[in-house]
């Protein structure tokens, strides 16, 4: 028994160590980039490289906010990322809850069509979306950025695999004691998915706060730009000043790290919860 908890010890030793390497591998670009936001020009491109600055100086980000007009792009960029993650959660969670607890005529064929959707890449969708949206007026516009993703595939699978998790007694109790469907899907199956909700909400947040692509194709105004665009326009319009991009780099992270981190056990809640059921 003793040598069986010697070697259980070390091997959890050994584990931790493997992850603490790769958390340190992982970890160092961000901290590199953090530290080198508060460097100057010179000392950023000295050579050796040197991790901790001289002297930590906000200058950097005075000038890149005294350069561009970042209390706008913050601006849209929550403007776009909260909308559509409500629309999201919202149609999603009627999505999967009605794959997952309704049978009716074509319902693993209909859910079979919305998965086959997510083997194709985005390049493939961007084209007929982008008529789509130009087509009814949304191009140039923070609806462009809002509308398309509002229901995705993912969230409609993510919550109907929750779902089916959940007992359907509940429901048959609720159906004997005369509550409507509404009643139903309001009162009891909307608190029991709080957990994949908050999960689904989270990752909506961070695809829409970090999306450069499709706010690149669909906004051409400056004062629409999000945070994104308006950071990768930065560069170019004042000569690759690295500093403040570096700064604007480490503002932009910072929304969507700490959201990560407070909610972060709703994450995996979430994720272990709605596991791959039949």
């Amino acid at each position: 028994m003793t040598n069986k908890i010697k070697k259980r010890k070390k091997v959890s030793v050994f584990a931790y160590l493997v992850l603490i390497a790769f958390s340190v591998l992982f970890l160092f670009p961000i901290t590199w980039l953090i530290l080198s936001s508060f460097k100057g020009y010179i000392e950023l491109f000295k050579y050796p490289p040197t991790l901790l600055p001289e002297s930590f100086s906000p200058v950097n980000y005075i000038d890149a906010f005294e350069k561009g007009n970042w209390l706008r792009y913050f601006g849209n960029t929550t403007i776009v990322t909260v909308f559509s993650t409500i629309l999201c959660v919202s149609i999603s969670v009627m999505g999967g809850y009605a794959f997952a607890k309704y049978k009716f005529k074509g319902d693993n064929f209909l859910f079979l069509v919305f998965i086959s959707t997510l083997m194709l890449p985005l390049e493939v969708l961007m084209i007929p979306i982008f008529l789509v949206i130009k087509k009814v007026g949304f191009y140039d516009s923070l609806l462009g950025l809002i509308i398309p993703p509002a229901a995705t595939p993912f969230g409609i699978f993510l919550v109907r695999q929750y779902y089916l998790s959940v007992p359907s007694e509940y429901m048959d109790s609720a159906r004997i004691d005369g509550a409507s469907e509404f009643r139903i899907f309001r009162s009891i199956m909307l608190p029991a998915g709080k957990s994949v909700m908050s999960c689904l909400a989270i990752f909506s947040a961070l695809w829409r706060w970090n999306d450069y692509l499709w706010p690149l194709l669909v906004i051409r105004n400056t004062d629409k730009y999000t945070v994104q665009i308006a950071l990768s326009n930065f560069s170019g319009q004042y000569n690759v000043d690295w500093q403040t991009i570096l700064a604007m780099s480490v503002v932009t992270m910072v929304p969507m790290l700490i959201v990560f981190l407070i909610f972060q056990k709703q994450i995996i809640n979430g994720m272990s919860m709605a596991g791959l059921k039949e």
